[in-house]
């Protein structure tokens, strides 16, 4: 939003007020983060301020521990996993979503949303008696299909918004030149709306990466994450290790979101030039 020349002084106040605003706002939510970061590179071994000296001890803790580098493991197997069967669903679902308009569409797209908006928790007690049942408690599969669930509605949302603006009459033309479905699809629709698929899948492995409710309840010791070991390091015996796995967390996270609007610029490109 830009101020216009001939602005009033009011206008300009009000401006002015509204970005004093914004800065008060992003320094709430980034203070935490602003906190934390400097611990990781603390020389000492409690979290203080002032820092006692720099050190890079607590990255090569993390890096060599027998208890972080395999919940690391753990969480990007997990998270690899669930993201390629959420994108894939996910990805089928918004396409079916959008092609065949049905009576109940609207309950469909409610149930599938579900654990967008249902409280974590109780997805993970559901999760827990189902899965039990099943044999799946305690297993690296049963926390794959777990996070799957709660991954997949990010895809639909995703895959859907993208598609919103996908012009039909492409894959009627690709039809009507001999293209099976399946061909049109590959071959017309997905690299129009690849960007989408992709951002849901990254948005897909970062809800697995970093859940950590349901893997309280079905990780057993050999699943355990990197979210739920941060947990555990902080009950039992609280280490500066954990700073230093927040601050890799946090670099993960806006790397995947700088990930995510690159493709969202991509995508208006690919529309525009299609235009």
């Amino acid at each position: 939003m830009r101020l216009a020349a001939n602005a009033t002084p009011g206008q300009r106040l009000a401006y002015a007020a509204l970005w004093a605003h914004l800065a008060l706002v992003m320094i709430f939510l980034v203070a935490p983060i602003v906190a934390i970061a400097p611990l990781s590179f603390s020389s000492g071994s409690f979290l203080y301020y002032p820092l006692p000296g720099l050190s890079l001890r607590w990255y090569a803790d993390f890096f060599t521990s027998e208890f972080w580098l395999p919940a690391l493991a753990n969480s990007a197997i997990v998270g690899v996993a669930a993201t390629a069967l959420a994108t894939t669903l996910g990805t089928l679902a918004a396409l079916g979503l959008w092609l065949a308009p049905f009576p109940g569409k609207a309950i469909v797209v409610a149930v599938l949303l579900a654990p967008m908006v249902v409280p974590i928790i109780v997805v993970a007690v559901g999760v827990y008696f189902a899965f039990a049942q099943a044999g799946l408690a305690n297993t690296r599969l049963g926390l794959v299909l777990a996070h799957t669930a709660l991954a997949a509605p990010f895809v639909v949302v995703t895959v859907q918004a993208t598609l919103a603006g996908f012009d039909r009459s492409l894959m009627r033309a690709a039809a009507s030149l001999g293209a099976p479905p399946a061909t049109a699809f590959r071959r017309v629709m997905l690299p129009l709306i690849v960007p989408g698929v992709v951002s849901g899948a990254l948005f897909a492995f970062a809800t697995s990466f970093d859940e950590v409710v349901v893997a309280f309840f079905l990780a057993g010791p050999g699943q355990r994450t990197l979210p739920r070991q941060m947990f555990a390091g902080i009950n039992e015996n609280i280490s500066l290790t954990i700073t230093a796995a927040a601050s890799l967390l946090v670099i993960l996270s806006i790397a995947l979101m700088a990930a995510v609007e690159h493709l969202r610029r991509r995508g208006e490109r690919l529309r525009l030039g299609r235009r």
